[in-house]
């Protein structure tokens, strides 16, 4: 399934993401190569690290008619100036909805607000299937005729189940979400999809890693709590960071209090991510990212 009323809006629209040691002529070059094609730069958005050396990074929204059709010859007719410019690139059609998977646990507020975000069009993805490894779930999502899958996950099983989820999205899938997933993912299951793993992590990383955060930050005593939505890495709670947020408590919150708190900040901050990477918004620099909003 996917949300309703983009197809229209976004009807003959390409993207260009790029990135490439930074050096004079780039935009020239590539804005030569857009209005060559006959194509209409609508948005242009672009950062440096350091003239003089550093890296380039830019974002390039279009318009040229049936692009969705010509976008493997456009592609094969960029490869010349990526070569010359030595970029990392992707032109991708935005009329074309992602394949989002979503992974949950028992916790079902980061999965609500991703359905209903999606519901009202303001997530231009298709859900191919939910998965779990617990069935709390199945109702909510099966009732807006998403496929649930329930796989459980014992530390005697965790391989077999992730044979089995990815046996399950196939050739189904963009990317993951992980919206409370309470699960570690192995580095072989990472690898497959690097950098196309979303997770939400209940603190202000780097604090707070690992488990229990909430306890972690009563224990410590903050007066600030946040969360945190990353790209999923070999190393826990380590990756590219796309967005975080926090709000204020005080010393007559509890552990449990934080939670309650804490809950808003999660679904804003993952939802915010999942919409960047929906309108290919985020490029990764090693092990950061740089966000067109």
């Amino acid at each position: 399934m996917k949300s309703l009323g983009f197809e229209e809006k976004y009807r003959g629209v390409a993207r260009m993401l790029i990135g490439c040691p930074d050096r004079p002529g780039i935009v020239a070059a590539i804005s030569r190569f857009l209005v060559d094609s006959g194509a209409n730069i609508i948005q242009s958005d672009q950062y440096t690290q350091d003239p003089d050396g550093g890296m380039f990074f830019m974002r390039v929204e279009f318009f040229l008619e049936d692009v969705e059709g010509k976008l493997p010859e456009l592609q094969h007719e960029f490869r010349p100036i990526a070569e010359q410019f030595n970029m990392e690139w992707r032109m991708t059609s935005a009329s074309t909805p992602k394949k989002m998977v979503i992974f949950v646990s028992k916790e079902e507020h980061c999965l609500r607000e991703l359905l209903w975000q999606w519901q009202e069009g303001d997530l231009y993805a298709e859900i191919p299937m939910v998965i779990s490894n617990h069935n709390h779930s199945r109702d909510l999502v099966e009732s807006l005729g998403i496929p649930y899958h329930h796989i459980p996950v014992t530390r005697e099983t965790k391989g077999e189940a992730e044979r089995r989820q990815q046996e399950l999205m196939s050739e189904n899938v963009d990317f993951i979400v992980l919206a409370r997933y309470m699960q570690i993912l192995s580095p072989y299951f990472v690898d497959t999809f690097q950098n196309k793993v979303i997770n939400i992590h209940h603190s202000f990383l780097p604090a707070f890693i690992g488990g229990r955060p909430y306890e972690q930050a009563y224990t410590r005593g903050v007066k600030i709590i946040g969360a945190t939505a990353h790209y999923v890495t070999e190393e826990l709670d380590a990756g590219p960071i796309i967005e975080q947020d926090v709000i204020r408590v005080n010393h007559r919150s509890d552990a449990e209090n934080l939670k309650k708190e804490g809950r808003h900040i999660e679904r804003i901050v993952l939802a915010r991510a999942v919409k960047w990477h929906l309108e290919d918004r985020i490029l990764v620099h090693k092990n950061k990212t740089i966000v067109f909003t």
